[in-house]
This record gives structure tokens, C-alpha cells and sequence, in this order.
């Protein structure tokens, strides 16, 4: 069994005052407040949701 590839993102920039669907996909990584991470798997459904957002999180 091959190990999944993961990427552990990072919220550093609030939501307030950004768009809806941005705030959508930000709750959709599973993020919640600022300094959150989450674990995620390294998928191109879940690199689309962070290039969406790329301005309010950070890729460790």
C-alpha cells in the first residue's frame, strides 16, 4: 500500500469582508479561525479549494 501525499494548510487571514463561495471553501478545507490547520490529502479537487483562497492560507 503506496502512502497518500498530504499537505497541511493554514489559516492566516481572516474572512470577514471576502466573498461568500471564498468563505464557503475556506469551511470546506475545514477551517475555522485563524491559526486552524488541517491535514488534507493531496488531491486536484482540494489544490483547486487552496488556490482559490491562496491569499488568506498558507501551504506548511
Amino acid at each position: 500500500m503506496t502512502d497518500k501525499k498530504t499537505l497541511t494548510v493554514k489559516l492566516v487571514k481572516s474572512v470577514a469582508g471576502t466573498r461568500q463561495s471564498h468563505r464557503d471553501t475556506v469551511r470546506g478545507l475545514g477551517l475555522r479561525r485563524i491559526d486552524s490547520q488541517r491535514t488534507l490529502e493531496d488531491t486536484p479537487a482540494v489544490r483547486g479549494m487552496i488556490n482559490k483562497v491562496a491569499y488568506l492560507v498558507k501551504v506548511l
